[in-house]
């Protein structure tokens, strides 16, 4: 049977290429997870599940070991962009060097194809839309470690052969995305939100623009990508063409909840203002991919979420540069933050 590790399987995204993998591929599944982001009922019980921290190269070394893996499917990270600018210590140990963690191993232990979801933020402030020919710019630290990844996979493929798939999201959003976390997601946040009753934060004049990805179109290409030869040692754009601008979004969030909202205008930060990408070398890998309209997949997450309930968001307590901090993310200052290495992605 074929085996495969997913770091950030009892995440958001993670989860979703956990239930391709072993109810449409039925491949033996090994989900690693921290549980700083992500939640044991999401992982499929019909992988195995094991805590822990892709930052503990003794355990990710072991689990190597133990199964075998023939893939490596990688969606741990901190993926809060914004706030990555003053988490930087945090953000290389855990999106950098715990992604080395598994490259060393799966080239130590002959892993068949690595696949790693890094990030639009990879391209910074560049030419639209976004293409995988662009030499990548990144602005934040976290598009720094997703682009320093990306390198370090083309390295290892050249010099010891590891084969690879890397996949660039944009703005996913869906079922399970982690309601609670206050500075990534920000249809989580809207939704979490306005349950509370509560108005929805923006940044600046809300005129940024984004597309926005539903989660259950892109996961079923993930999961199959290192059974197609063509996505070998490639990378992809995934996600919609069209996009939005926040307030559109927003609007959009208080018609599916069906609940009172109000805008409120916060405080522009430091972003890269207009960000989408083009996916036609994506849909020429993959033409049997989905296109969910914004409306529809709005909807669908909104069902999900009155189901699933307000989730209490947590401060992030690590904050290591307090200079130019937006006041919404002001917190407490500890001098260790605790490892989020196989925090799930989204």
């Amino acid at each position: 049977m074929t085996t495969a590790l997913v770091t950030g399987g009892a995440g958001f995204i993670g989860s979703h290429v956990v239930d391709q993998l072993v109810d449409e591929l039925a491949f033996d599944v090994v989900v690693l997870d921290d549980l700083s982001g992500g939640f044991k009922e999401n992982v499929n019980p019909k992988a195995r599940f094991v805590q822990g921290s892709i930052v503990d190269y003794r355990l990710v070394t072991s689990l190597f070991d133990a199964y075998r893996f023939d893939y490596v499917y990688h969606l741990a990270a901190y993926a809060a962009e914004g706030l990555s600018h003053f988490i930087k210590r945090f953000n290389y140990t855990n999106n950098l060097m715990g992604s080395i963690n598994l490259i060393n191993a799966s080239v130590n232990h002959d892993v068949k194809c690595f696949i790693f979801t890094s990030s639009i933020a990879v391209y910074g402030t560049n030419q639209l839309p976004m293409r995988e020919d662009l030499v990548p710019l990144p602005e934040d630290s976290y598009g720094i470690a997703k682009c320093a990844v990306e390198l370090e996979l083309k390295a290892s493929h050249e010099l010891f052969g590891l084969d690879y798939v890397v996949f660039r999201p944009h703005n996913v959003y869906g079922e399970r995305q982690n309601l609670g976390d206050k500075y990534r997601n920000v249809l989580g946040i809207f939704m979490n939100r306005l349950m509370q009753g509560e108005s929805l934060p923006i940044f600046g004049d809300g005129e940024q623009r984004r597309a926005f990805t539903y989660i259950k179109d892109i996961t079923p290409a993930i999961a199959r990508s290192p059974l197609e030869p063509a996505a070998r040692n490639q990378i992809f754009n995934v996600g919609t063409d069209q996009h939005y601008s926040v307030n559109e979004l927003a609007l959009e969030v208080i018609a599916a909840m069906d609940m009172p909202g109000r805008l409120e205008h916060k405080e522009a930060r430091n972003e890269v203002k207009l960000a989408f990408s083009d996916h036609s070398k994506f849909r020429a890998a993959f033409p049997n991919s989905r296109s969910t309209p914004l409306s529809e997949g709005i909807r669908r997450m909104a069902l999900w979420a009155k189901a699933s309930g307000i989730r209490q968001s947590r401060e992030f307590d690590g904050i290591e540069i307090h200079k130019n901090l937006p006041p919404a993310w002001a917190t407490v200052v500890r001098e260790e933050p605790v490892a989020a290495g196989a925090r799930a992605e989204g």
